[in-house]
């Protein structure tokens, strides 16, 4: 071997390249050995190369800060990671199964609220939910589908096993820069897609805009779908302009569009007026119509509610699907899997403690220092408490919270974090990693559901924290076709 991967040892983790006793695993044995011929210089040179690309490519995210709003050049691990397809397929069902049933979720609770009323899930949860809207009771979107797109994300403990760390179903994102890591990753290594059979990722765009196109109220003409952003100034920017591109949909702000007095959404062209069938929104329920919701809001459109409970217009994810998008729901998934299909889960939960429940709140409240506390509804990697990284002080601010409002924590243990190997000043050192996969539902049929997803890797040693708004970065994920391992 050569110096990539002299004295690579991950210790008391999963590794996702080798076993405890260093040997390549299957899915990455090509890999590694391939690398193996590198020397430091044409590593280098490949990693310069990646850094071009994204460079050109135009590939940015920004960072909000103190300073104001940053874009970054999206930071790049060109060692991938590699999963064996039979691996993934279980978790593919997986992934099927949940968002299935928080769909079947989501639509009972703008409905009957059976489930609240059978006593599975509490009533209290339902009545202090922020993201659960008033305005949307009694409507149903095709096919009783309100989470259209959903990124659960996915992590491994240290025996390797995968489980569900949350579900993000409200405005989701990191596609683009899945699909991104793989066009970097083949100019990187073009030789290895060249020998091996690794699974595509850029059917996405495709399968994305075939299910919009499913919801259109028009079923006789060509449906129009519009892409609707909260502007330049948002950290996803990026991905709105590729996913329109990618698409062919109209990339629109809330000013771009206006509900005439036929309740039917259009957009102002500089060919007149243009209905739009379908809505693929980037903006956060509260600010998408000032009629309805803030009506300080300077992103929606006034009236779109209105078209919206007409059917005269589509909107992808529904108005109120973030009721589900919380993780004190979260804990309920396995509970609403076997109410919904008389199922156990296929991919589990981390073991989780909500403390609106005064028992599993003493619990957390004596054992802050080994636990991550998180808030119900921040995202991006806010708002939390590592337990085994915080002082005192932190403990002491965390513990203040947790009695103000119960219902808006809950605590998990500490997991151990798989690790990929990583490269770092030449050499491949073990960094923590997450996953998250991508899953589109449908009308009719199946929810597709990405070969891979986004790998995020916590670039600091030791950290457990990934996301790129706090200095994590990302990886091409290889789903490798069986007959390769």
């Amino acid at each position: 071997m050569n110096d990539l991967w002299r004295d690579y040892r991950s210790p008391g983790f999963f590794d996702e390249a080798f076993d405890d006793s260093g040997q390549a695993r299957s899915a990455a044995n090509a890999l590694v050995r391939y690398l193996g011929e590198f020397g430091r210089t044409e590593l280098e040179t490949r990693r310069a190369a990646a850094d071009l690309a994204i460079k050109s490519m135009g590939i940015t995210f920004t960072v909000y800060s103190d300073a104001g709003m940053i874009d970054r050049a999206w930071p790049f691990d060109i060692l991938p990671r590699p999963i064996p397809k039979h691996e993934w397929d279980r978790v593919r069902e997986g992934l099927q199964q949940r968002v299935t049933a928080l769909n079947m979720f989501v639509a009972d609770l703008y409905a009957d609220q059976r489930i609240v009323a059978d006593g599975v899930f509490p009533r209290e949860v339902l009545a202090q939910s922020v993201n659960f809207r008033p305005e949307c009771v009694r409507m149903r979107p095709p096919g009783d589908i309100w989470a259209h797109i959903c990124g659960s994300d996915l992590v491994r403990d240290g025996a390797g096993e995968f489980y569900v760390l949350e579900d993000n179903l409200r405005v989701p994102s990191g596609v683009s820069y899945m699909v991104e890591n793989r066009l970097v990753s083949k100019r990187v290594f073009p030789e290895l897609f060249a020998q091996h059979h690794i699974l595509p990722v850029d059917d996405y765009a495709s399968e994305l805009l075939d299910s919009l196109n499913a919801l259109s109220p028009r079923k006789d003409v060509t449906p129009n779908v519009a892409v609707l952003t909260p502007g330049v100034f948002n950290s996803a920017f990026f991905e709105h302009v590729w996913l329109a591109g990618q698409m062919g949909a109209e990339l629109v702000q809330g000013s771009d569009l206006f509900v005439d007095s036929d309740d039917c959404v259009y957009s102002r062209t500089i060919y007149g007026p243009q209905r739009v069938d379908v809505i693929y929104r980037r903006v956060d329920d509260a600010f998408i119509d000032p009629d309805v919701f803030r009506a300080d809001s300077m992103l929606g459109t006034p009236g779109l509610m209105r078209a919206w409970r007409a059917g005269n217009v589509a909107i992808a994810n529904a108005p109120g699907a973030g009721v589900a998008d919380d993780k004190v729901v979260y804990a309920f998934v396995p509970e609403i899997i076997r109410y919904y299909l008389d199922q156990d889960a296929k991919l589990p939960n981390v073991p989780s403690w909500l403390c609106m429940n005064d028992t599993h709140r003493e619990h957390v409240l004596a054992n802050l220092d080994s636990l991550v506390v998180k808030p119900a509804n921040e995202s991006g990697g806010y708002g939390m408490l590592i337990g085994p990284r915080s002082t005192a002080a932190e403990r002491k601010q965390f513990a203040e919270l947790i009695q103000r409002n119960p219902r808006n924590y809950i605590a998990q243990p500490t997991l151990a974090l798989s690790t990929a190997p990583t490269l770092i000043d030449g050499s491949a050192r073990p960094r923590h990693v997450d996953l998250r996969p991508f899953i589109v539902s449908r009308p009719d049929d199946d929810a597709f559901v990405t070969m891979g997803g986004l790998t995020r890797v916590a670039l600091r040693e030791g950290s457990l924290v990934v996301n790129s708004s706090q200095g994590g970065g990302s990886k091409d994920t290889w789903i490798v076709a069986d007959e390769e391992v």
